[in-house]
């Protein structure tokens, strides 16, 4: 599979190129267009179980299939909320995915849910079960707004504010820690939780806080008041 990633910035859409025969999966309803002989369906990759940890991770429980034949073919996916995509080679290595920032991969890649620790689960945002994208081939993944790519030494740490996360190398271990020092330090200055992801690997992260962006928008929601 070729990918070539269109419009990128905020409303970014990916092309991906297949041959005669060949297969990929993306996320459920993620398909915008396609030649006709693309065959498009839902599956539940990894049976019941597989379906269910899913939905843990913010993902539907069923993936798109589409499957090329008679001759090359074309399919245009896009993510449902803005934001822009980046295409990850795996080649044996992992990836840790963030809730809903999967959206396609060949068929060499398999998805499956891996289970961080109680206190991440709690304090992370991304809940108990997280993606993880193993195998060889394109991954495309999705940003809320921009995307960024740090590739870390080993033993180099970064830090990130747990909301920009998208995605990082499994090669990375990253620790949640509150941002300031003091309590009231953490409180005033905006800031609570942030990951220090320590190095080797490579980390994605998104310019824009999709939690920020909600309680931005709710402030302009009028409130009904009951009569």
């Amino acid at each position: 599979m070729n990918v070539e990633l269109l419009f990128q910035g905020s409303y970014c859409m990916a092309k991906l190129f297949l041959e005669n025969g060949e297969e990929v999966k993306a996320q459920s309803d993620a398909m915008v267009a396609m030649t006709s002989n693309v065959a498009v369906e839902g599956k539940a990759e990894g049976g019941v179980f597989g379906m269910l940890k899913r939905t843990f991770t913010g993902e539907s429980l069923f993936m798109q299939t589409l499957k090329c034949n008679g001759g090359n073919g074309e399919v245009l996916v896009a993510p449902s909320e803005p934001g822009d995509l980046a295409v990850l080679e795996l080649a044996g290595n992992g990836y840790i995915l963030q809730k809903g920032s999967f959206l396609a991969a060949e068929n060499g890649i398999t998805m499956d849910a891996v289970a961080q620790g109680v206190m991440k689960g709690l304090f992370s945002g991304q809940g108990f079960l997280l993606q993880k994208a193993v195998g060889k081939g394109k991954l495309v993944i999705s940003s809320f707004g921009g995307i960024m790519k740090k590739t870390l030494a080993p033993g180099e740490t970064w830090i990130v504010d747990n909301g920009h996360m998208v995605a990082w190398s499994d090669t990375v271990n990253y620790e949640l820690k509150k941002a300031s020092s003091g309590i009231i330090s953490s409180l005033t200055s905006g800031e609570g939780l942030v990951c220090e992801c320590k190095g080797p690997g490579d980390v994605y992260i998104q310019s824009r806080n999709p939690s920020g962006f909600g309680a931005w928008v709710r402030q302009f929601i009028p409130i009904q008041k009951n009569s």
